[in-house]
């Protein structure tokens, strides 16, 4: 069924918009979830027409082979004002348009506001939109943010108190964009609708928890941006400590956004907080130096374009979490990221622990047993999508040799091809006002919280920098990190590379 409502998005002819939001919403028009009742307007700098961007936003959806009529009645929906966020006079001309369109499209003065701005403009347009009456008395009225959401604690929190005063918390949306994915989303089914996995599910069971979000480009045209981000504050502080909340949080009492919010924060609040010598021990980082793999060669970040000569900025993080609960105290959870590693992959893999006696191991050394494989469950984000399962089973033949074996399951690309992205997926939420898959203030707060500790120790230091190969999964401090507790890291993709002569 159709929700009607307005979309204006701050930031229109922006990369992010062309790139993500215009196609989405033209997957949203196609499955009917948006019909007549809807608009948009795009709003930024650029002197446009609203026929030049129509025209705009039907290149975007090209891909998608709409026919002239579709696209046609697509883009119809779509208006253009130029807008300076600095400017008070603009808000009112946005107000007129709004309140135009809301009359033409029957939009029953529901709205969304999505900022694909620079987060230094959230305050101030947050602010016009109150002071100039753009907001609506009858409607809903809803804010979608994109990341970064403040540059440390103190900032987010002050461009949150910002927020507050205009939006309640519910009607916020803190877009991250992997909370969309697929196979994400199906960490909570995985567990809550197995009992083989949710009974096993705890320190009791599980020996550590791998999380790799892995990039096999460089930084590519964002060095600017990188050079004020660093991996740490990229992937770390949203993303990955996410993807920790779902995979380490009690049994929500229902599948709601209200109660799936409070045990991530519970988890969140558990993450122990580190002191700097502690932060030492646990985390490292890294930067890359020149590589050639499979016949490519690349520049070194310090030679990317828009980065200092000297950058300290890292371009890879690893680190181990502790959570100080009752399920899960004393596993450590490893988390690794990085710019220009063997390849591109996000992926989890939950390694359950040896059993306690190994009968297959023999005394006769014609017959010496090697110790069993570990159970591994293993959660493929991207590029592809599924799930694996590692047991050990007999090989074929005389005696009880061990061999293991690999339960493997992965979507077809034709059913990832034609399941909804993570965009299109975030928008409807918004448009339904489902916050399940979006960040709360609680979440954000404690996320920059456990970040800003490892923050301000490594800015202490200045680090010997680069230290890992292109190409590769990391420097050696990363490997290092998981054999003290002799733990390895479960995917090592460079070792088929190096087995050929791909990688050096």
């Amino acid at each position: 069924m159709e929700q009607p409502a307005l979309f204006t998005i701050f930031g229109g002819t922006g990369d992010l918009a062309k790139r993500k939001l215009y196609p989405s919403l033209f997957r949203l028009f196609r499955k009917g979830n948006l019909n007549e009742h809807f608009a948009v307007i795009g709003t930024a700098r650029r002197p446009w027409s609203d026929d030049y961007y129509r025209d705009i936003v039907k290149e975007t959806i090209q891909s998608f082979d709409p026919t002239d009529a579709e696209a046609d009645a697509f883009a119809s929906h779509f208006y253009y004002l130029s807008h300076n966020v600095n400017d008070t006079n603009h808000y009112d001309e946005l107000r007129e348009l709004s309140v135009k369109l809301d009359e033409q499209y029957q939009l029953q003065e529901n709205r969304i506001y999505y900022l694909a701005m620079a987060p230094q403009f959230f305050g101030t347009i947050v602010q016009h939109l109150s002071s100039q009456k753009i907001l609506t008395e009858q409607g809903f009225n809803r804010l979608v943010i994109e990341k970064p959401f403040g540059f440390d604690y103190d900032s987010a929190n002050q461009l949150n108190q910002e927020i507050r005063k205009v939006f309640p918390e519910q009607n916020i949306f803190r877009i991250d964009h992997y909370l969309g994915k697929e196979m994400i989303q199906n960490i909570a089914v995985i567990r809550f609708a197995n009992n083989i996995f949710e009974s096993l599910w705890n320190n009791r069971y599980i020996d550590n928890v791998q999380i790799t979000f892995s990039e096999a480009l460089g930084v590519e045209e964002r060095g600017g941006y990188y050079e004020e981000s660093g991996a740490l504050k990229d992937m770390v502080q949203n993303h990955i400590l996410q993807v920790v909340s779902l995979l380490a949080m009690e049994v929500p009492t229902s599948f709601s956004d209200q109660a799936i919010r409070l045990e991530k924060v519970k988890v969140l609040e558990a993450i122990r907080r580190y002191s700097p010598e502690e932060v030492k021990n646990n985390f490292v980082r890294g930067q890359y130096d020149t590589g050639k793999l499979d016949g490519h060669d690349f520049l070194p970040y310090r030679q990317e374009e828009n980065v200092a000569e000297d950058s300290s900025t890292e371009t890879f993080v690893a680190g181990k979490f502790l959570i100080d609960n009752f399920r899960w105290s004393g596993v450590p959870f490893y988390v690794r990221t990085g710019k220009r590693m063997t390849e591109k992959g996000t992926r989890i893999n939950i390694v359950f622990k040896q059993v306690p006696v190994n009968v297959f191991h023999f005394d006769n050394e014609e017959s010496a047993q090697p110790e069993l494989q570990q159970n591994v469950l293993t959660i493929y984000i991207q590029p592809t999508e599924g799930f694996s399962l590692i047991l050990n089973g007999k090989e074929i033949g005389q005696g009880f040799e061990t061999d293991p074996v690999k339960l493997d399951f992965r979507h077809s690309c034709e059913v990832t091809g034609n399941s909804p992205e993570a965009y299109e997926k975030l928008l409807l939420d918004a448009l339904n006002g489902d916050g399940t898959n979006f960040s709360h203030w609680d979440e954000v707060a404690n996320s920059w919280e456990i970040v800003d500790r490892i923050r301000q120790t490594w800015d202490q230091e200045t680090p010997d920098f680069p230290n890992y190969t292109a190409g590769t999964m990391g420097p050696q401090a990363a490997f290092d990190l998981l054999s003290e507790n002799e733990h390895y890291w479960i995917w090592q993709p460079d070792n088929w590379y190096r087995e050929r002569g791909k990688l050096k």
